[in-house]
Formats: structure tokens, C-alpha cells, sequence
């Protein structure tokens, strides 16, 4: 029997006090109706060209986009809210991070009858959706529903709410039929528009969870992340147990990927207005031991505690998880088993959460170890009377950043996204940051906790926007011989890391968009999908508004980011090829740098020694024997250490330097010299940089060896 502690008594106590609370979950999430004694059929069927399952901003955009080609089309919603997070509390619109000139389509009209609906009420335009910059757009989740719920009804789509999958029938790859708890859906097409490819699952298509490792797709931001300093507090109790909110205890290898997925959370609709402020529930059965972690965080001085708030029309605030956040409101781990789980099973995490972001609340607003200036901001914070009232004003929804991703006919990874944009069969731009919120929370056995598998925003620094890239109509097409009449453009075929770019709703939007259009002609062609011509399907898209054509991309934006390797001179080796040990951490916040950021470890203060347990070795050999100029890419700073050791082994032959970080690059080069050394093409070149000894930030960028000439000098 082991005797490893258990790495998540946190949510497994959360889940017990979910039950404690079930009676009123179920008045959000309705019971799923009985089955009509009719010999175990569902009572009757309905049919239509295309039938969307799930009724997210993708979903929902493939319904309308579908309808408005002809086809006749049902969108069927598993619970009895229409909208997914659009409508659901995600009330500022994440395109100010993306290159809005290319969301059109229906986007753009949602957007624009969004504004339309505040002015018709002799209202203030909350923003200008005519003006494609990165000005905040911000709506109301009443005003969004709305609108929502008219596009749909205009276009003659059929909605159906508390719909929730129970089978799906398939004759050969084709799906036939849908069951859901009291009827058979038959249509032509079928559209996965859930956040947890549901649909896409229950029809046998490959599909796959959590995080690849780093050599799977060649993605340096996959495997783990640690950009977010570590704590120095301890994560155990007395008795070496993790306390709460402790998901592991191991980082484990960090080349290697895993099952986490990045944490849900709610979007919350708040005020302080006393006319519209309901006060937050109480959480039942509060126990402040759970929150100790957080507390000792507080007495050690970190400040990165609490939630992001943007403000909206009608003098509210949206409140969102904080990526840059230590703690916040995404639990952490919660949302690892949500896309396996049944109806109940997933009622019973999304009470977890609920009852998570209360007691986080409630911790924030009555702890005495939380300052009293904090206490008092969030104290004034309430509930909005006028949203969710069906909901007892707390949204229905629960933001599900990452589930299921097909395995399709193309995998879009983080290639695609930095490096070849262009696609042969888009249907769709997206152009949000690669950014993913944490995985896990470890308490290290030596000391310390840390964050794990944030990626902060991967972008442009001016404007600030994600790098615009196709995504291809195969990223949405299950493989011919599982599925022939299905189409995924949530749950699309991409690794984590091109979910952490295509996670947005925008992005979403305008891939339903696309799918909507491409399930029409398929339906009233009678072909599978993967058989639609891509130019009539282009056709349609353009017709129907949808921007194909990568924007023009400023040549000085992408210099002062980031710099290819592969256009550099000499040997180039870059961080993301090193095996490493110990704590690295990865950030972008200083540019340029070489390839997608920089590795980083140490403490600012420089009183702390380094153990010489941090690591990072490169193996190689040089394609010719001779003297080699070493040089080092490093982002220079008063911060940094002044003796970072960098060790040179060639056959029995080894060198030893020690790098000043502190003194910055030459003028206008990106590396600084280091010194020479004679390497052997017979054997194995190995470069091994440590933190021993050291004072202060080690960083690593790239490390570059260029061959010296007979009689040259070296900078």
C-alpha cells in the first residue's frame, strides 16, 4: 500500500460539501425526465438537415450560419441555458487581445446589434464595434442572451433546452440518430458544439485530454510551465500531508505532458450599486483550515491574491479568474474529470466550483489575515438582481477552457500558430494570444509551492495582439472511416497549446461559422464531409462575411518579439532543447528573445544561494573539429547573477566559465561572447549551465557556437 499523501483532499472535500448542497443545483441544472414506458425507445423523433448539440458561441454560430444557407437546423442545448459563456458571465469581449479586422462574419453583426440594443434604448454605446483596435468591448449577460436569442429566431433555428446526450446510433461512420432522454434526433449533419466535444466522443471519434509532451509536436510551451515564481511557504500540515488546494507534490518530468487541464472557473456578474446588489451567499459549512495555504502565502507577503475585475455597462464589474494570480477563483484540478462525467457527475463538479468560489469569497471578505483594504474592496461586491435571476443570480455557466480535442484529420499546434500561419483550406482566422491559465499546485517536498502550467500571453508587444493564423477546415473533420457526417469546431483537432490560442469565443465564433456553413452544403449535397469541395465552401464563407485572408503582418513587431533561431548563424541551442532539472520557471516579459521566451530560476534576492540542483543540458555534436566562439543570449539586468556556471565537455576535453548576467548584450547583437573552445566531431559535445553558487536570477535564452577561422579574433 502506498503511503504517498493524497494530492487532492482538497476537492474530494469540496465534492462531499457538494452533496450537502445538491437541492439546490438542481434548480440550475434541471433533472434529467424520466423515459416513457415505451419498450425503452424515446417517445418520438425529431429531424432536421443539421442538428448542433450545444449551444455555445461556436454552437450557436454554426446554428445560425447553417440556417441562414437553407438548411433546416436544431440546436439542441443540454442544460436550460442558451449561449455558453457569451451569455454566461464572459461579459469583456477577449478580441481586444486579437486582430479584430478579421473576425467579420457573425461576430461582428452579434457585436454590432449588441451596441445597437443599448442605443435603440436610448442608452450610451458601450463601445464601437465599427472600430477594429484594442479598445475594451463589454456587454451585459442579459443584453447578450437577448440578442443571442434573436439571431437564433430570425434565422428559424429550432432551440431546444434541456436536451442532455444519452446515445448517438451510427450505421458504418455514419451517425443516424441522436437520444437524448425522451426523444431520437435524426439529421443529415451533425455539428458538436460543446465545450467537451460530447457528441464527438458518444460517435467513436479519437480524440485525447490534458497536455503533450514537448517532443510529441515540437512545441517548446508544451510539457510543464513554470513562469509564476515560487512561494517560499510550506504546502504540508503538521503531519507531512499536502494541505488544501494542493493538487500535487511532484513536478515530474517537464519535458513529459499529462492529463491536467487548465482550471475552470466562473465568470462572475458583479456590482456595488446598492439598487442591484444582492450580497453573496454564504457558503455552507465553511472551514477557514481550508483556505491555510492562502493564508500562509498572505503572512510570506505575496499580494497576488484575489480576482481580475473589468468593469461593464450598467455599473458592473465581470470578475475572471486571474492568470497572473497565485490564488484566485479557479480551483485548480477541480476540472480534470468534468469531460468523463455524467449529467450527475458533472453536477456535482460544477457545485464544487460554486461552492469553491464562495468560500474563496468569503476567505477574502472576513479572514483577518487578509489586509483590511482588501476585506473592504471585495466586501462591497454583490450579485447583479437583474442577471441570472432563474440562477439566483450566480451563472449558470462554468467556464470550461480546455476538455476534449478531436483527433482529426489536422492537428493545428503551436507551429501553426508561430511559424507556418497559412493554410490551403481556411475557414476561419483566429488570433488570440497562446495563454493558458494553471494545471496544478505543488507543494515541493524541499520547500515551497508552485503554480504550474500557466503559459502568459505568447504576442505582439505593439499592438498587443496573438500572432493571426488559418485554421484549416481539416482541424474540424473527424477521419473519414470514424465519422463521415460530423463536424467539430469546439473540441477542433489541436494540441494544448493551440487550445491555449483557440480557446476564445471569438475564435469560436467564427469556426462554428465556418462548420455552419460547411454542414449546409453537405447536407443538401447529401456528401460527407470530408468530401464538400473546399472552394464552394470558400465561396459560401466569403458570401456569408467570414475573413480568409491573413492580415499584412508590421515586420518591426515580430523583430522586437521574438527571433527564429533558424536565422541565425552557426549552432543555435535553443532553451527549449535542454534537458532540465530542477525549478526552471519560463517567461516572455523581456524582448526580444530567442524562439518563444526564456527560461529563468533563482530568487531577486541576492543574499539566497544557489544549490546547483537547477540544471539544463545540451547534447550535440559540431558537424566539424575546430575552435568554436561560445555565446550566450540572455536577457541582461541588475537582478541577474553575476557567476551563472556554464560547463563545455568534448571527448576527455572540458571548459568551465562563469557568466555575468548583469552586463548587457554588444549594440545591436543578440548574444554576447563567452570565450573559445576546440570541439571534436568524433563525440558528443555536452553544455550543462547550473544555478551553484549563484546570487540572484540564472536566465537561460540560447546558447550559440560559431566556428573560428585560422587567425580570426572573437568580440
Amino acid at each position: 500500500m502506498s503511503n504517498r499523501p493524497d494530492p487532492l483532499p482538497d476537492f474530494r472535500i469540496f465534492l462531499a460539501v457538494a452533496a450537502i448542497g445538491f437541492q439546490t443545483l438542481l434548480a440550475t441544472f434541471p433533472a434529467q425526465a424520466a423515459k416513457p414506458e415505451t419498450n425503452g425507445k424515446p417517445s418520438h423523433e425529431t429531424s432536421a438537415d443539421v442538428i448542433v448539440y450545444g449551444s455555445t458561441p461556436g454552437g450557436f454560430c454554426a446554428a445560425i450560419a447553417a440556417a441562414r444557407e437553407g438548411a433546416s437546423v436544431i440546436l439542441l442545448e443540454p442544460t436550460d441555458h442558451v449561449g455558453g459563456l457569451n451569455t454566461g458571465g464572459l461579459s469583456h469581449c477577449d478580441s481586444n487581445q486579437m486582430v479584430r479586422s478579421t473576425l467579420i462574419g457573425l461576430f461582428d453583426e452579434w457585436h454590432t446589434r449588441i451596441v445597437k440594443d443599448y442605443t435603440d434604448r436610448g442608452l450610451p454605446a458601450p463601445y464601437n464595434p465599427a472600430k477594429k483596435d484594442q479598445s475594451r468591448w463589454t456587454f451585459e449577460p442579459h443584453v447578450a442572451m437577448r440578442v443571442t436569442m434573436q439571431m437564433l429566431d430570425e434565422a428559424g433555428v429550432t432551440v431546444q433546452t434541456k436536451r442532455a446526450l444519452q446515445s448517438v446510433t451510427k450505421d458504418g461512420p455514419r451517425i443516424t440518430s441522436l437520444s437524448t432522454a425522451n426523444e431520437i434526433f435524426t439529421a443529415k449533419v451533425f455539428v458538436d458544439g460543446t465545450y467537451e466535444g460530447d457528441l464527438m466522443a458518444a460517435a467513436g471519434v479519437d480524440w485525447t485530454i490534458g497536455r503533450e509532451g514537448r517532443e510529441e509536436y515540437s512545441e517548446s510551451l508544451a510539457g510543464k510551465q513554470t513562469p509564476k515564481p515560487r512561494m517560499n511557504i510550506n504546502g504540508f500540515d503538521d503531519q507531512g500531508k499536502p494541505l488544501p488546494l494542493i493538487t500535487a507534490t511532484d513536478i515530474g518530468d517537464e519535458n513529459v505532458g499529462d492529463k491536467n487541464v487548465m482550471t475552470y472557473s466562473f465568470r462572475l456578474c458583479l456590482t456595488k450599486e446598492a439598487d442591484n446588489r444582492v450580497p453573496m451567499p454564504k457558503p455552507t459549512n465553511y472551514d477557514p483550515a481550508r483556505f491555510e495555504i492562502v493564508r500562509r502565502a498572505i503572512q510570506a507577503g505575496e499580494t497576488r491574491i484575489g480576482f481580475d475585475l473589468y468593469p461593464l455597462p450598467g455599473n458592473k464589474l465581470d470578475g475572471n479568474n486571474s492568470i497572473g494570480g497565485q490564488f484566485s477563483i479557479g480551483l485548480i484540478g477541480g476540472g480534470n474529470d468534468w469531460h468523463a462525467a455524467d449529467e450527475a457527475g458533472r453536477k456535482e463538479i460544477w457545485e464544487a466550483h460554486k461552492q469553491y468560489t464562495l468560500e474563496f469569497y468569503h476567505f477574502l471578505t472576513t479572514d483577518p489575515a487578509v489586509p483590511k483594504s482588501m476585506r473592504e474592496r471585495y466586501a462591497k461586491l454583490g450579485l447583479c438582481k437583474d442577471e441570472f435571476a432563474s440562477h439566483d443570480h450566480f451563472s449558470p455557466a462554468l467556464y470550461v477552457r480546455e476538455s476534449r480535442r478531436m483527433k482529426g484529420q489536422y492537428v493545428i499546434s503551436q507551429k501553426d500558430i508561430l511559424e507556418t500561419p497559412e493554410k490551403v483550406d481556411p475557414i476561419a482566422i483566429s488570433s488570440f494570444p497562446i495563454d493558458s491559465h494553471d494545471c496544478q499546485r505543488i507543494a515541493l517536498p524541499g520547500g515551497g509551492v508552485i503554480n504550474e502550467g500557466t503559459i502568459f500571453p505568447v504576442r505582439r508587444t505593439n499592438p498587443k495582439q496573438g500572432y493571426a493564423y488559418h485554421v484549416p477546415y481539416r482541424s474540424i473533420l473527424p477521419r473519414k472511416e470514424q465519422c463521415d457526417n460530423l463536424l467539430v469546431p469546439v473540441a477542433l483537432s489541436c494540441t494544448h497549446v493551440g487550445i491555449s490560442s483557440l480557446r476564445i469565443e471569438g475564435a469560436w465564433m467564427a469556426i462554428g461559422q465556418g462548420a455552419g456553413v460547411a454542414a449546409a452544403l453537405a447536407a443538401d449535397a447529401d456528401l460527407p464531409v470530408q468530401d464538400l469541395a473546399y472552394e464552394k465552401l470558400r465561396k459560401r464563407l466569403i458570401e456569408q462575411g467570414q475573413v480568409l485572408q491573413l492580415p499584412e503582418v508590421p515586420e518591426p513587431a515580430t523583430q522586437s518579439e521574438s527571433i527564429d533561431k533558424n536565422s541565425l548563424p552557426g549552432i543555435v541551442l535553443d532553451d527549449s532543447q535542454a534537458k532540465r532539472t530542477g525549478h526552471w520557471s519560463r517567461s516572455t516579459n523581456f524582448k526580444p528573445h530567442i524562439g518563444t521566451g526564456y527560461l529563468y530560476c533563482g530568487e531577486k534576492d541576492s543574499r539566497a544561494k544557489g544549490d546547483g540542483n537547477t540544471t539544463a543540458t545540451f547534447h550535440f555534436r559540431v558537424p566539424k573539429s575546430g575552435r568554436y566562439q561560445v555565446l550566450m543570449a540572455y536577457s541582461a539586468h541588475e537582478s541577474r547573477s553575476k557567476n551563472v556556471p556554464l560547463t563545455i565537455s568534448s571527448g576527455d576535453e572540458q571548459v568551465s566559465f562563469h557568466v555575468d548576467q548583469t552586463i548587457p548584450m554588444p549594440s545591436g547583437k543578440h548574444f554576447r561572447s563567452i570565450g573559445t573552445v576546440a570541439l571534436s566531431a568524433e563525440t558528443e559535445t555536452i553544455i550543462r549551465i547550473t544555478n551553484a553558487d549563484t546570487s540572484g536570477f540564472v536566465i537561460l535564452d540560447a546558447v550559440q557556437l560559431l566556428p573560428v577561422e585560422a587567425g580570426a579574433t572573437t568580440e
